[in-house]
């Protein structure tokens, strides 16, 4: 797929990043557990702890993981996440209290080169059933190597993510090749409800199953093939349905673009007839509605599905991505 080559800005700029929260504390965190927060609706137990209960304990790294447990899982889970809605999952560092949440379960989920923290205390974790969900299906490099937001993240991240796309549950066909090893894996380290797993897996697979139906039936016929966002997520998706990804991955998201880079884009969207730049709902549309304004374009949100908060369209992965759907057929003069 085509990606625009972006000028790399000054390292200090962290230009692949969304606005940077303040990282949440330690007590923060607790606090935020002990109402319930950081713990998913898999079951009804919302102890303040992980372990220690009398259902197989999963904790998870951030929301995408946390779906797969609660949907898999049902009734026989109780799932812990890592990660806060809201909260930026690249920037997570892991509290006192959350390394012992970690410790004290029966499997961790994760997707490893993500979250260098949640990479660091899983290796070091003694829990026997550590499901890396980047070894369940195959990642790939997408954007431009020299400056895009695969090789930027690489580099921030010590190259653990290998320079490849971390953003495999953007496209339902590879989020269900995950279902079905995390669902195996589930049946594995818990056999006395295996058979539970399995209904469940096979229930969330056709689920993405349709997803990915709805997905090639609705973009089957459109206007245009582009589309333009700020951050460079959604490689494996616009890959999945012949789609190309434009991505703004070299601006910080706080500030204006430049004259040159609005004018590049200015050329790239006549050409190939792009209507609307895209941004995230918990980040700031800053950019997105300069260069829309500045390139007579308009603005939509593409959520990349990293948390679920009041802001997200949808109470859950299946209904943000059918609200994605609909904003780039809309974008994409779907016919």
């Amino acid at each position: 797929m085509t990606v625009m080559n972006v000028v790399r800005p000054h390292r200090r700029q962290r230009p692949h990043r969304r606005h940077r929260r303040p990282l949440i504390s330690g007590a923060a965190v607790a606090a935020a557990t002990a109402l319930g927060l950081g713990t998913l609706t898999a079951c009804s137990d919302t102890s303040a702890t992980s372990g220690n209960t009398d259902k197989f304990d999963v904790v998870t790294s951030f929301y995408p993981m946390a779906y797969l447990a609660e949907q898999i899982g049902g009734k026989h889970v109780h799932v812990t996440t890592l990660t806060e809605p809201g909260q930026e999952p690249h920037d997570l560092e892991i509290s006192a209290r959350q390394t012992a949440q970690l410790q004290e379960s029966d499997a961790v989920l994760y997707l490893k080169g993500l979250q260098p923290s949640v990479d660091d205390a899983v290796a070091q974790s003694p829990v026997k059933t550590k499901i890396d969900v980047a070894t369940l299906t195959s990642l790939e490099k997408h954007g431009n190597e020299v400056g895009g937001h695969a090789a930027e993240h690489d580099h921030e991240h010590g190259g653990e993510a290998g320079g490849k796309d971390p953003h495999i549950w953007l496209d339902p066909v590879r989020y269900a090749e995950v279902a079905k090893g995390v669902g195996a894996a589930f049946a594995k380290a818990d056999p006395d409800h295996a058979d539970t797993y399995k209904t469940n897996t096979e229930a969330l697979v056709e689920k993405l199953g349709a997803l990915d139906s709805q997905y090639r039936s609705g973009l089957k016929n459109t206007r245009t093939r582009v589309f333009i966002t700020t951050h460079s997520a959604f490689g494996y998706l616009a890959e999945r349905y012949g789609l190309t990804e434009e991505a703004i991955a070299g601006l910080d998201p706080e500030s204006e673009p430049s004259a040159a880079r609005v004018k590049d884009l200015e050329k790239m969207a006549k050409a190939d007839g792009v209507s609307t730049v895209f941004y995230e709902t918990l980040v700031s549309d800053r950019t997105a509605k300069t260069l829309a304004k500045d390139s007579n374009l308009k603005t939509d949100v593409l959520d990349p599905i990293e948390g679920i908060t009041s802001r997200s369209r949808g109470d859950d992965y299946i209904q943000v991505m059918e609200a994605n759907l609909k904003a780039l057929q809309t974008a994409l003069g779907a016919r």
